[in-house]
């Protein structure tokens, strides 16, 4: 029997508008949008697997952010947690790549958001710790201001202290840094890592953001080198995470990786075809959180969340709500031609 967790992501919701049929933004006369970011991916993640999931963020409180609560509850996500207050709603332009193009991501007004301007005390966090069994929180945010890593630092010690666990990507985008903030990076995330009992992460993390040095040249080597450190030195229960190759057919091999218990396990590497690439980190880690709450080994985990993440390659948009079963099945390769 499956178990079920109340799963809750601290995080921004943002408005996606993307440029249609692999178009830039300035041949093109129209978009799309959708409601979507980290936490929204996660959570929808995690409820399309039989989990309860909650979002704990701001939205504006005008009719957009009342059109962004009602595309979250349609995502069948609980907004108890969901704030209003303010009037921006972060937001950024997507331009899918296609051959020697990559796909590009510009962002609008998002450090004005209302997200990104709530108080240090805004959230009553005490419910929020008392509702959840994981909270997943992202690198991300600790690059938007102070409040914000005031408030997912708060958030943290508040779940572990009630008894939860703490998931953290360290998702690092140095363009969402100012230079001033990005010297102070690696202590900002080293606070994080202290809370963590998962991280996602890989060698680049390690090598770029936590200034660790290899003696190897090969990316696996690496891993295998300094993740093991990682998880002694900041007593991490469990480590996972990716390495992708990018292939010039416009296809891509995902590799997972998890270290717990002083062994790491490398998965078998899947390839996939992009659809839509933006978000598929997020569904591998749903599937790490997942194979944790149903107490998965270690190999099994990876592939599980290696599956998800190739399938969200081959959904558009950001937020892959993708079944158990339709995940098995690709983890299994035995995804048919036509299903009738």
């Amino acid at each position: 029997m499956k178990a079920h967790k109340r799963i809750t992501a601290f995080g921004e919701v943002m408005m996606r508008l993307s440029v249609p049929n692999y178009e830039t933004l300035s041949q093109s006369r129209s978009l799309t949008y959708a409601f979507t970011g980290t936490g929204v991916n996660i959570a929808t993640a995690m409820a399309r697997l039989g989990h309860e999931a909650s979002i704990a963020t701001t939205v504006p409180d005008n009719s957009l952010g009342d059109a962004a609560a009602a595309s979250l509850r349609a995502l069948e996500l609980n907004t108890r947690f969901v704030r209003a207050e303010g009037s921006i709603l972060g937001s950024y332009f997507l331009e899918s790549g296609y051959g020697a193009r990559p796909t590009r991501v510009t962002y609008g007004s998002r450090k004005n958001s209302s997200f990104n301007s709530t108080a240090k005390e805004a959230y009553n966090t005490m419910p929020i710790a008392q509702n959840t069994d994981y909270l997943h929180l992202c690198g991300i945010g600790l690059a938007m201001n102070a409040n914000v890593r005031y408030q997912m630092k708060s958030l943290a010690e508040q779940v572990k202290s009630a008894g939860g666990k703490i998931v953290f990507d360290c998702n690092y985008r140095s363009t969402l840094w100012d230079e001033e903030e990005r010297r102070h990076a690696k202590s900002y995330y080293e606070e994080m890592l202290h809370l963590a009992d998962i991280v996602m992460m890989n060698e680049r993390d390690a090598i770029y953001l936590l200034g660790y040095k290899s003696s190897n040249e090969g990316r696996t080597e690496q891993l295998q080198e300094l993740i093991p450190m990682i998880a002694s030195k900041y007593a991490i229960n469990m480590i996972a995470g990716t390495q992708r190759v990018v292939r010039p057919d416009h296809h891509h091999s995902i590799t997972g990786f998890m270290y717990k218990d002083d062994m790491m396990k490398l998965g078998r590497t899947m390839n996939t075809a992009v659809l839509d690439r933006v978000g598929a980190g997020d569904a591998y880690t749903a599937g790490i959180i997942h194979g944790d709450i149903n107490g998965y080994d270690a190999e099994y985990a990876v592939q599980f969340a290696t599956a998800a993440s190739i399938l969200a390659h081959t959904v558009p948009g950001d937020t892959a709500a993708i079944s158990e079963q339709d995940i098995v099945k690709a983890m299994n390769e035995l995804a048919s031609d036509i299903e009738r």
